[in-house]
């Protein structure tokens, strides 16, 4: 039997993953303050059987404003609340700090987001090392060890209080006038170096017990973090060996801490640019790159292989002259694919266009050429699926009604939902509180 793939998708601010995807035909450029825009890419994504929407999050106002919008405006939670009153089936999943927010407030708030979605919310721990969201918190830089530190004290103890309430603690008879067993629910009272919670939450598990843990962070405290309590991890290789390293690394981590690889879901980033032919997906990105900064990626693209270019060179191909001298820059993975295209003969424009800025690899094409390379991928072993990051919003809708369809016809992607939660989505489990084995404390990073 043909293993299927997971789905999620992610919308920066509801534009799509092109930073002047705001400029394109038809968005509008207020989406970024528009929950309907989120709303109706929920309702896209989850016609087409995704099992999540993410939003990421970084709580710092990082665009110059003057030419581009924020980046993840909205607050999550807040968005993803409105999402679920107008969805049914698909998971919600979004980014909260580990470095800061405290364990109370992030266990009451996804604990409520997955009460008012019947049990589809998904927490995407992350540590946060960027100076002006640090500055926003009047807090310093921790070092990365501190930040992993504190990040598995504080997801534990945020398990632990979501476990405060047992799962059979509320009761709610009316005759007997017996609202819980309160001897079912009872304070956490845990106190590490970094954090501490008495507890107990005021809110009892959800159908799904708890929300589904993700993680994104790499390196091996990335890996460490995910092992002990994630059930997801959000990875961005830019090619298939080091997806599959990845992958395998990742249950290796859960296997060291006691947990079963078969419940951890590894999705790595792709975006996504559909189109009827090949070469109209290539001008689709090339127009969707005239929009933003084309000075800037031009140069960068010189840094990438060596050699010095400028925007006057954006529809020649690189001169014979400079290849001869071209090199693929060692600290950046995405050079030697600008390399080997530079080398084809392409313009400068044209190898922009096949992603060679993007932080993420692109599949592009017809819908069948997009699903190939899913296929390719997924078959490698890179994990279990892929975070979709469409390069537009109505990217969304050509890959839910174009690529879907091939995914499910090739039995590689379901046609229905096997349940109603984000865990039966994801195959996992029902939790409520730490992992079996953790222990009764808020542990370091060991």
């Amino acid at each position: 039997m043909t293993r299927q793939m997971h789905l999620t998708v992610q919308l920066i601010s509801g534009y799509g993953l092109e930073p002047a995807a705001w400029r394109w035909p038809g968005i509008d450029p207020a989406s970024f303050i528009n929950a309907d825009v989120f709303v109706k890419a929920a309702q896209t994504a989850e016609r087409g059987r995704f099992d999540a929407l993410f939003l990421a999050d970084t709580p710092v106002l990082s665009t110059d404003v003057a030419t581009a919008p924020p980046q993840q405006a909205l607050e999550p939670i807040v968005t993803l609340t409105a999402v679920a009153r107008e969805t049914e089936r698909i998971g919600l999943v979004a980014t909260s700090s580990t470095t800061l927010n405290h364990p109370f407030t992030v266990a009451r708030q996804f604990r409520a987001l997955d009460l008012v979605s019947q049990g589809r919310a998904g927490w995407n721990a992350v540590t946060t090392s960027h100076p002006g969201a640090l500055l926003n918190y009047g807090t310093g830089v921790p070092s990365r060890g501190e930040r992993y530190e504190r990040a598995h004290e504080f997801i534990a103890a945020v398990m632990a209080l979501w476990g405060s309430w047992e799962d059979d603690a509320l009761i709610m008879d009316k005759e007997a006038g017996r609202f819980a067993d309160a001897s079912r629910v009872t304070p956490v009272g845990l106190a590490g170096r970094h954090v501490a919670s008495r507890g107990p939450l005021g809110l009892p598990p959800s159908e799904q017990g708890q929300p589904v843990v993700f993680q994104a962070g790499g390196g091996l405290n990335g890996l460490r973090l995910a092992g002990r309590f994630a059930n997801a991890v959000y990875n961005n290789p830019f090619d298939i060996p080091s997806g599959v390293e990845h992958a395998a690394a990742v249950a290796q981590a859960a296997s060291t801490y006691g947990r079963s690889p078969d419940h951890m879901t590894v999705f790595n980033g792709i975006i996504t640019s559909v189109a009827s032919t090949r070469k109209e997906a290539l001008e689709r990105r090339e127009q969707l790159d005239a929009l933003g900064d084309l000075e800037t990626k031009v140069a960068y693209l010189g840094q990438q292989i060596g050699v010095p270019l400028s925007i006057e060179d954006i529809d020649k191909p690189v001169h014979q002259s400079l290849l001869e001298n071209a090199r693929a820059n060692p600290a950046d993975p995405r050079s030697p694919l600008a390399l080997e295209l530079a080398g084809e003969g392409l313009t400068v424009r044209r190898i922009l266009a096949h992603g060679t800025m993007n932080y993420h690899p692109v599949a592009l094409g017809t819908p069948d050429e997009v699903a190939d390379i899913l296929q390719r991928w997924h078959e490698a072993g890179v994990g279990k699926g892929f975070n979709i990051n469409p390069d537009a919003t109505d990217g969304l809708e050509h890959f839910v009604d174009e690529v879907i369809p091939i995914l499910q016809e090739r039995g590689l992607f379901r046609r229905e939902y096997a349940g109603t939660t984000l865990r039966d989505h994801l195959g996992i489990p029902r939790q409520n509180g730490l992992p079996a084995g953790y222990g009764q404390h808020v542990g370091a990073a060991s």
